[in-house]
């Protein structure tokens, strides 16, 4: 952005000396604010969702042209199909889910007989085995045949071989075997026993991961889980077009993280070694998660730790086995020995078929087979955490270029150049996701590229364009758009030449911001501030039309008047200083459901005659105000904090408001003014005003008069009537302490009854 405003400024400093940037300037200038759109939309500021859809589709066209296609040979899929649910008499073994007596006797065959590595289950086992017909059997000893001795103790003793579910258990125990479950995202409802967390909060060393908690789950019986190794989740990652093109290596759920069943089974297939996280700096002071390493495994992933699954081809890239045919030994052991095995199903009924950018019809359990090849194999591209700030800085350097050069050229030169630049753009990145496995993205940087190019070529413009543009260009970050439409009717009425007009301008300041800080980190800080400074900005700019000057971190400057005249410059910004008020309780209200610490904010509105315009430096202009009006409105901002007031303004502002109640607060002498100026308190509107405020009103203006005289004991009377009335307001403590002050050291007899400030 510094480069892109660098760039205006230099075209500004031209247009006087060089006839042909003055007659091309507006096409420039659209040029580079079509540059500005799009480095917006990479710093997330606004969104453009048709980037993100040709984003999506560009990529997977990287992945068809680069996948090596074939048969992976480490990972292999038994299969419940459509063979295998056959009744028995036709080679089967019946409708799915299967005794899981047959299913110990499958664990064997495949660890003693095949002998398999590791045996993962894209499946989960929710509910007990009933088929042996022991639950009932449990029902009659509880129950009809409580008193029969003889039926208890031959239950007793028949129970190991008829509770398929211990059995099943017992033949995990002591076998890499890796359960599947998976999380819910919108049901807090929880079965089964999840296994141990691979990480938890402690464990991150301070780094902050933005990932979703899960609040409930379907996980397999406590007592698979427990002989299990291990178990993962495998929940679908699907992005908004329904595409699979990453899968979330851990969820979230209770403060712990949980790996998914790829990453599982990876972990059982080395041994079990601990997860460690990498985050990498980027430009903004903070941190972002970009790898997950597993013993000397190194998984690229993004911050919200998901990783790109890496495609060989379409559906068939691992061998599938018919799991019957495993039941009943017609597989060859060679097949199958020393490899990572998943049960999955592809049976009409229960496949679990997903959109892949390789084939719309794509098992998940493949899915997951692909994962694990690519973590074995490290063929998983890594998108880097500097992706976005480099392809910023493409956006940046091409468009600036193509802004500025593009109008100088003819049809012919400038086809040339904007494909060549396109060509290149396109080749690099291609380059470097088949060479280097980075994925960066090239969506906005071409699209931007066809834009500009596509403006200077058939777009034309018009004298009432050009001076819309302008108006919008000089005032567009001031005023809210409805004043730049109104600006834009009669254009010749309006420039930034300084001029001196009589106006209000506002200062606010969050008090104690220092603290608020240094209790949130770096990332909830960014979004505090912005939220409020986006809240506030609204309120004048939208709510009272006010124009946005400026922050000064959490300070806004604001005035009213110019550039579009306004007879009720001080009413309206009077009005604004009391909705910000308001907006800032709804404000805070949000803060606290977020755990962050609530702030208050003095605000500071004087009037009088100033100096408006484009004023500044040679490097740095802005359209401002100055003058002492201006001054002495930050003074007031100031100085709220000193009578524990939200809202304070001059003499001159509460003399061209109306409707609005006030209290005078005191006369004081600001630090750099000699005049005494009276300051006034705003505290309602007329008609919302209560009877007992107007009362406290009234007491308060006997009491100040009564001070000003030096009648101490009257004027103490007075404030202890109003402590009693309202005990909390702070104006009345700071008259008790003066007085107290005054009783011991009085001021004198020509004392004016002012209070000085001797600090800003």
């Amino acid at each position: 952005m510094w480069f892109f405003c660098a760039a205006t400024a230099a075209l500004g400093n031209l247009v006087y000396s060089e006839s042909g940037v003055k007659k091309h300037l507006v096409r420039m200038m659209v040029g580079l604010l079509i540059v500005a759109v799009f480095l917006l939309h990479e710093r997330d500021t606004i969104a453009i969702p048709l980037l993100r859809n040709v984003e999506n589709i560009v990529y997977d066209a990287k992945v068809r042209l680069t996948m090596p296609r074939g048969v992976h040979p480490g990972v292999v899929i038994l299969d419940i199909d459509e063979k295998s649910l056959k009744e028995r008499e036709n080679g089967g073994e019946g409708r799915w889910p299967w005794p899981r007596d047959r299913l110990a006797l499958m664990l064997d065959k495949l660890f003693d007989k095949y002998q398999i590595e590791v045996l993962g289950f894209d499946i989960v086992f929710a509910e007990r085995d009933e088929t042996s017909g022991v639950r009932v059997l449990e029902r009659l000893a509880g129950n009809e045949l409580s008193d029969v001795p003889q039926f208890k103790a031959a239950f007793e003793k028949l129970r190991p071989q008829l509770d398929y579910d211990d059995i099943y258990a017992r033949k995990m125990q002591n076998r890499k075997i890796v359960l599947g479950y998976y999380f819910q995202d919108n049901d807090p409802a929880t079965t089964g026993m999840l296994p141990a967390p691979a990480l938890d909060a402690a464990m991150l060393g301070g780094h902050n991961l933005p990932i979703a908690a899960k609040p409930g789950y379907a996980a397999n019986l406590a007592v698979l889980q427990k002989s299990a190794l291990s178990a993962g989740h495998f929940n679908p990652d699907q992005e908004v077009d329904g595409v699979v093109r990453r899968v979330a290596m851990l969820s979230q759920h209770d403060g712990k993280y949980y790996e998914a069943l790829s990453l599982a089974v990876v972990r059982s297939f080395m041994g079990m070694p601990p997860l460690k996280l990498r985050f990498s700096d980027y430009v903004g002071g903070g941190a972002e998660l970009e790898e997950i390493s597993v013993g000397g495994l190194k998984i690229p992933v993004d911050e919200k730790s998901r990783a790109l699954v890496p495609y060989i081809g379409p559906r068939g890239s691992f061998k599938y086995f018919s799991l019957v045919d495993v039941l009943n030994d017609r597989v060859d052991v060679a097949e199958l020995k020393g490899k990572i095995a998943l049960i999955g199903t592809t049976a009409p009924g229960l496949q679990d078929i997903r959109v892949a950018p390789v084939d719309p019809a794509y098992p998940g359990v493949e899915a997951h087979a692909t994962l694990i090849a690519g973590m074995l194999d490290g063929t998983i591209k890594q998108r880097p955490a500097y992706a976005e700030g480099a392809q910023f800085l493409v956006i940046m350097v091409i468009g600036v270029v193509l802004a500025i050069w593009l109008p100088f050229l003819g049809i012919g030169k400038a086809t040339s150049l904007t494909f060549m630049m396109l060509a290149v753009a396109l080749g690099t990145n291609f380059w470097l996701f088949k060479v280097g496995s980075f994925v960066l993205p090239i969506a906005a940087t071409a699209i931007m590229i066809l834009t500009i190019y596509g403006f200077n070529t058939i777009g034309g413009y018009f004298k009432e364009a050009r001076t819309k543009k302008l108006i919008e260009g000089l005032f567009g970050q001031y005023v809210p758009p409805e004043l730049v439409d109104e600006m834009a009717e009669s254009p010749g009425s309006y420039n930034m030449a300084p001029r001196a007009e009589e106006l209000s301008v506002l200062f606010s300041d969050v008090r104690g911001f220092t603290t608020i800080s240094e209790a949130l980190s770096p990332d909830d800080l960014s979004s505090y501030i912005n939220e409020y400074l986006t809240t506030m900005s609204m309120v004048i700019r939208e709510g009272h039309r006010g124009t946005l000057d400026k922050y000064i971190g959490d300070a806004i400057m604001a005035f009213w008047g110019a550039p579009v005249a306004d007879a009720r410059h001080a009413q309206n910004a009077v009005l604004a200083a009391m909705d910000m008020q308001k907006q800032a309780k709804t404000v805070n209200e949000k803060f606290a459901q977020k755990g962050w610490p609530p702030f208050k904010i003095g605000i500071g509105v004087n009037s009088g005659v100033m100096r408006v315009g484009d004023m500044g430096s040679k490097i740095r202009r802005a359209y401002t105000v100055m003058g002492d009006a201006v001054n002495l409105g930050s003074r007031l901002e100031g100085i709220t904090k000193q009578y524990g007031a939200d809202i304070l303004v001059g003499e001159a502002t509460k003399a061209l408001i109306s409707g609005i109640v006030c209290r005078e607060v005191d006369q004081v002498r600001v630090k750099g003014k000699d005049e005494p100026i009276a300051i006034f308190q705003p505290l309602g509107i007329e008609g919302e005003v209560t009877q007992s405020t107007r009362d406290q009103i009234d007491i308060w203006a006997e009491a100040l008069r009564m001070y000003r005289a030096q009648d101490w004991g009257g004027a103490e009377a007075q404030l202890h009537r109003l402590k009693v009335l309202d005990e909390k307001d702070a104006l009345y403590d700071i008259f008790l302490e003066r007085v107290a002050d005054y009783r011991v050291n009085p001021p004198g007899e020509n004392w004016d009854g002012v209070y000085k400030f001797e600090t800003k």
